[in-house]
């Protein structure tokens, strides 16, 4: 059967050959024009007047834009406070002030140079510490609060105090920001976008030039990679696009140098968190206070709902008693962060594991130990700080299985040996989990829609609010339907996003894209069985014949001995046969519908802000990882000698792309907490803004020894197929190498390890050279 195998991912062939159509490749027609943004050359102040006069002048410039030429000038994924193109005041270094048409894009750069922007400068802030003290901030979240915590607090045997604090992550997806718009008659316009949020986009381009939503329509077939980076922040680069289409009336194409996206687009938000925690003598923690502060940028984008998700993670795989959570987005004038693969996870799972490894350090225990005593359990200890149930937890056995898996107690009496044997290397061992919440936060997204359309010939069209960005969900909606129909996916295509089909959707994020689109799918797929079954049952009976009896469905009963298999619909209660082909012909000439719609949203979910309590996710994705690192003492240099992954995945509807999955997250997750680090200037620009001056992990950071396996469950009755959602959740476990690092660095250290992440070979040298032992 079609799902549960590994079937090819529907782009392979084209993305090894060259062929696959990304918005770039698309053919220039003949009347296009280019695109160009020019950003602010301050991070902060207000803006008085744009000069391009001289710009104008270029050949081959037809126009420059500003604030003044767009019907409306605000935005934002969930407060609309964002300006489209600065009119007032700048609230970064490289903020899209105006764009230019150009009849090639070889004058952009050259028009650029001459466009001046006259600035009345004002102060910027660029940190969160300074952010604080100013009390500056884009949103304050409603407190998370369990028991009493100054209570807990003031009666745990012993207590500790600190901050943690982890930076940010340039997305680097392969294909930079783009968008193609083509007017068409009567004042419409056709996007072509690499957006994760096709709806999203389609209506800013529409509040931008000043035309109803149905006058627009997007269009995504792929993305080059999106990360979170093109969820809400597709949107601007398409709009700019559109208004130049609209204006003058020829298609305009826009496509980001990379050195450009970089630099005007938010990255993974960085936090600073606050922390008193209480414990008794075994590690056991007894209570939790929290004080969370993101740097948001200057602008809200969706830094509130990624705030509260890391509230909601703090916890990451462990029993709090006693919690107050609290959250801020300070307000900033560096580029605005936005989505970023675990949206706000990460960094609440990260301080919890840092607290873990410093109650170690302080009770002289493993951590493996500190972590197993406060693991959730299965029928106590497990209801989260904010009130949901964690039902079918794996967790337990998951722990279990990881240290037999990775020989974690062999590995460490062998480390304890080498750093007391060895001088000049150091190595360090972590266990690190992923409970990952599996929903949007915000209810009102957990919906999506599918159109699904039989041919004559035995083939389907499927089209969906999903878009694909090398992740597979194209593939798995394939299979879900090749599934319900007994067919071989080779028959099913799923046809390029387009809000012209499926309209209202939620963007392709929070891991859910599979979840509630291969739903919708499945649902639309078995209403056109139900009729076919119907016909079939009327036909097996003499009821009609084909193409001459007018025909109307009815309830005919319980036809669930009429089944889909191997090409073919079989009657196992009566003995009759048909080819899918035949039983659709019948169908046809019957006037009977093969294509259907279905809508579909995630049930029983809510969470009372509040109260603290409700059922904000719809299950938990949960995984475990061992990483053994070691580290040059001379150089600060990293290596991860290996790495034990053990997943809960459900059953997976494609096992070769959840392991894809799990290992790409997994080394981005890596690549954010060693050597991934973002430079800015002292006037706020980015430095590090192309390949050569920020860099992903190679091949070489990859763990030695790698190993990834996936545990059997097939309890998850709240997803399609009762599969797991995959893309957010690895990433965590990519935390396990960092919390290597601290405690790698705890057997030279008198104290507790403060360190920072991401761990550099810098900061690592920093530690070793400063409170250590030898």
């Amino acid at each position: 059967m079609s799902v549960g195998s590994n079937i090819k991912h529907d782009s392979s062939y084209g993305h090894v050959t060259g062929t696959s159509i990304f918005v770039d490749d698309r053919s220039p027609l003949r009347n296009e024009i280019h695109v160009g943004v020019v950003g602010s050359p301050y991070a902060a102040g207000n803006l008085k007047k744009i000069h391009f006069e001289e710009a104008l002048k270029l050949p081959g410039v037809l126009a420059v834009y500003t604030a003044e030429d767009l019907s409306h000038n605000r935005w934002g994924a969930i407060f609309k406070t964002q300006p489209l193109l600065v009119d007032k005041e700048i609230g970064h270094f490289d903020e899209p002030v105006a764009i230019i048409a150009a009849e090639n894009k070889e004058v952009l750069p050259k028009a650029r140079k001459l466009i001046k922007v006259e600035v009345e400068e004002k102060e910027p802030l660029f940190s969160i510490d300074e952010a604080i003290k100013k009390e500056q901030h884009v949103y304050k979240a409603t407190p998370i609060i369990k028991g009493n915590v100054d209570k807990a607090l003031k009666e745990s045997p012993r207590t500790l105090k600190g901050d943690f604090e982890c930076g940010g992550q340039e997305h680097f997806y392969l294909e930079s920001q783009a968008s193609i718009v083509y007017p068409l008659e009567n004042g419409q316009l056709e996007v072509h976008s690499s957006s994760q949020h096709p709806t999203e986009t389609q209506h800013l381009v529409a509040e931008a030039v000043g035309v109803p939503f149905h006058y627009v329509t997007c269009i995504v077939k792929r993305m080059g990679g999106g990360f979170g980076g093109k969820e809400s922040q597709a949107a601007p680069f398409a709009a700019y696009a559109g208004l130049c289409a609209y204006k003058l009336g020829r298609p305009a194409r826009l496509a980001l140098t990379k050195d450009d996206d970089m630099a005007m687009t938010g990255k993974r938000h960085p936090f600073k968190n606050y922390y008193e925690v209480g414990f008794d003598d075994n590690g056991k923690i007894l209570a939790l206070k929290a004080d969370l502060y993101s740097d948001a940028g200057p602008y809200a984008d969706l830094s509130s709902a990624i705030l509260e998700r890391a509230m909601f993670h703090i916890d990451s795989a462990y029993f709090i008693p006693h919690a107050k959570i609290t959250g801020t987005c300070c307000k900033t004038n560096l580029p605005s962060n936005t989505a970023f693969r675990g949206f706000g996870g990460p960094q609440g799972t990260m301080t919890i594991e840092s607290i873990i490894e410093d109650i170690a350090f302080e009770t002289g225990k493993d951590p493996a130990e500190i972590r197993k005593i406060n693991l959730y359990g299965k029928e106590t200890n497990n209801t989260t700080h904010y009130g949901q149930l964690i039902d079918h937890n794996p967790l337990p056995e998951i722990f279990e299985k990881i240290i037999q898996k990775a020989d974690y107690k062999k590995k460490r009496d062998e480390i304890n040996k080498f750093n007391k044997e060895n001088n000049g290397k150091l190595r360090g061992l972590s266990l690190g989990f992923t409970k990952f919440g599996i929903a949007f936060t915000a209810k009102f997204l957990n919906q999506g829609n599918a159109l699904v359309n039989v041919h004559l010939d035995g083939s389907i069209q499927v089209s969906t609010g999903a878009t694909e960005m090398g992740q597979g969900v194209n593939t798995k909606i394939q299979q879900i339907a090749a599934h319900a129909f007994g067919i071989p996916s080779n028959l099913v295509q799923v046809m390029p996003t387009s809000t012209e089909k499926n309209h209202n959707t939620s963007p392709t994020a929070a891991s859910s894209g599979a979840d509630i689109n291969g739903s919708a799918t499945l649902k639309a797929c078995n209403k056109i069985k139900e009729r076919l079954k119907i016909v079939l049952h009327k036909h097996w009976a003499g009821e009609i014949s084909d193409g001459v009896k007018e025909y109307e469905l009815e309830d005919c009963g319980d036809l669930s001995h009429i089944v889909f298999e191997d090409q073919q619909v079989l009657d196992k209660k009566h003995g009759h046969k048909i080819s899918f082909k035949e039983a659709l012909s019948i169908a046809y000439f019957n006037r009977v519908s093969l294509g259907s719609y279905a809508f579909f949203k995630t049930e029983g979910i809510g969470f009372n802000k509040e109260k603290s309590e409700g059922k904000p996710f719809n299950y938990y994705t949960n995984g475990a990882a061992v990483s053994e690192v070691e580290i040059d003492e001379y150089t600060g240099e990293l290596k991860v000698l290996s790495t034990d992954i053990l997943m809960d995945l459900g059953r997976p509807i494609n096992p070769g792309i959840d392991q894809g999955q799990t290992l790409g997250a997994f080394i981005q997750g890596m690549g954010w907490v060693t050597g991934e680090q973002l430079y800015f200037s002292d006037k706020g620009k980015l430095l590090s803004h192309s390949p050569t001056t920020y860099k992903i992990p190679n091949i070489q950071d990859t763990p030695r020894n790698f190993t990834i396996e996936f545990i059997e469950n097939n309890n998850n009755h709240q997803a399609v197929h009762r599969s797991k959602a995959v893309g957010e959740p690895p990433f965590l476990l990519g935390i396990s190498v960092f919390m290597a690092v601290k405690n790698a660095l705890t057997y030279r250290s008198r104290e507790r390890v403060k360190l920072v992440s991401p761990a550099t070979n810098e900061r690592i040298l920093e530690q070793l050279s400063g409170n250590m032992n030898n």
